[in-house]
């Protein structure tokens, strides 16, 4: 993976990648009304608690909410170890496409920040 950030907190994660849209010029919030459900998403990313998915369909979960991502938005993944493999996957899957901070990084729980970057 290109550009992994070690933050210290959420809020200085989503700076940083906040900063990266901005810079790029794409940042927008919520899905820009293309669904039609009415909502828009709040100033923090959403969290995926992959701890709560089921393992045969964890990564393929992570895999649909990451596409769902705009660029310049971004997603808080908790998951139960460090992901590594997954990190691998997504790289693989979407080459430069996401920065990635790591927000905590155990024993209990790896929480990391993930940013569509927007087109170059």
């Amino acid at each position: 993976m290109k550009d992994v950030v070690i933050a210290s907190n959420e809020a200085e994660a989503i700076a940083a990648n906040e900063a990266e849209a901005l810079a790029d010029g794409t940042a927008e919030a919520g899905c820009g009304g293309s669904c039609t459900c009415g909502e828009v998403d709040g100033p923090q990313y959403p969290e995926l608690d992959a701890r709560t998915v089921p393992h045969a369909i964890r990564h393929a979960t992570i895999f649909g909410a990451l596409d769902s991502i705009a660029p310049g938005a971004g997603l808080i993944l908790v998951a139960p170890h460090d992901p590594l493999p997954l990190l691998a996957q997504i790289e693989q899957r979407w080459p430069d496409e996401f920065t990635v901070s790591y927000l905590e990084r155990g024993p209990e729980a790896w929480r990391l920040s993930f940013t569509r970057r927007t087109a170059a």
